[in-house]
């Protein structure tokens, strides 16, 4: 069987630079079936999903369902959902948990406070604290928006689960079908690509111990696209490994060619040229699409500047 996710495979497609993003992730339990737009084709209140799309709107948060792996029950009513929120960006990174039984309480966030990465509203509304868990290895797995990622996404999630990965959830969304099985794993905020469970659990204890885990890495998703191949190219150029070593703080041009500045927290800094191109052969980004050809992000240079240099004005 021909899908999307084995033609990108077969034609050895980049995964560097194709990571959603999202500064904040807001992650909601959510069990039974997920349609293809879950917040709203679930058994989630459409309303309150339409009004919690249109409450994130341009804040930088992006909201999630979640629901642990394995068979799911067809739950109507639910009486305590785990919520998560996360903030990815090095300097301010967090993980918080909470539970509520009404789900209407996510709409007295401030989503323009966490975005910014200000956690008091997720911790006043809901009660959150500080997640002192393992860290969380989402997996996407709904069939509804792709084949590719139930077929290859649930396998994989519930491998996870069984094998006694306690921080593994199925999740509804985090693009890239042609990648499945695909993963994100919080607080870091780095997604991946072509999963396989023993390569997660060894990105799983590169976060236990404060590292990034560069193979198979789509990017970090506080980073918008060009940004995320520039970083995890400097990663692998000047080997640096450390989570939150690395910023983007400048990027300047616009498609097909960017310069992007990545600084290390030790004040060294990197310009690195990144060009837009084009995928080819042409090819489906998702199952039952019409071919195309999606963009790519391809790493053309990468320069050590000198600290006279890198000392300008940092914008985003």
């Amino acid at each position: 069987m021909s899908t999307c996710a084995k033609v990108s495979r077969d034609l050895a497609e980049p995964l560097a630079g194709t990571a959603a993003t999202a500064r904040t992730w807001l992650l909601v339990e959510q069990p039974g079936p997920w349609g293809a737009d879950a917040l709203t084709s679930s058994h989630l209140d459409p309303t309150l999903g339409r009004a919690l799309e249109k409450a994130t709107e341009g804040t930088g948060v992006r909201i999630a369902l979640i629901r642990r792996p394995g068979r799911h029950a067809d739950c109507h009513t639910v009486a305590e959902r785990q919520v998560y929120a996360a903030h990815t960006t090095p300097g301010n990174v967090w993980l918080r948990n909470a539970t509520t039984s009404d789900p209407e309480q996510l709409l007295t966030l401030d989503f323009a406070e966490l975005g910014r990465g200000l956690p008091a509203t997720f911790d006043i509304t809901l009660d959150g604290r500080p997640h002192t868990g393992d860290p969380l290895a989402l997996v996407c797995t709904n069939g509804k928006r792709d084949r590719c990622c139930a077929l290859l996404g649930r396998p994989l999630a519930a491998e996870l689960a069984a094998s006694g990965v306690r921080g593994a959830w199925e999740v509804t969304h985090l693009g890239g079908h042609r990648f499945s099985p695909t993963l994100l794993v919080l607080p870091f905020g780095y997604a991946y690509g072509r999963a396989e469970a023993h390569a997660v659990k060894e990105v799983l204890q590169g976060v236990r111990e404060g590292r990034v885990v560069t193979e198979g890495c789509r990017g970090g998703s506080t980073w918008e696209r060009p940004g995320q191949a520039a970083e995890l190219a400097v990663r692998a150029a000047a080997c640096v490994d450390a989570a939150g070593a690395l910023s983007v703080v400048r990027t300047e041009g616009e498609a097909p060619r960017w310069e992007v500045t990545i600084a290390h927290t030790d004040g060294r800094h990197w310009l690195v040229t990144v060009a837009q191109g084009a995928s080819s052969p042409p090819r489906a980004e998702s199952c039952g699409s019409a071919l195309g050809s999606p963009a790519r992000m391809d790493v053309t240079a990468v320069r050590e500047l000198s600290r006279t240099a890198a000392v300008r004005p940092a914008t985003r």
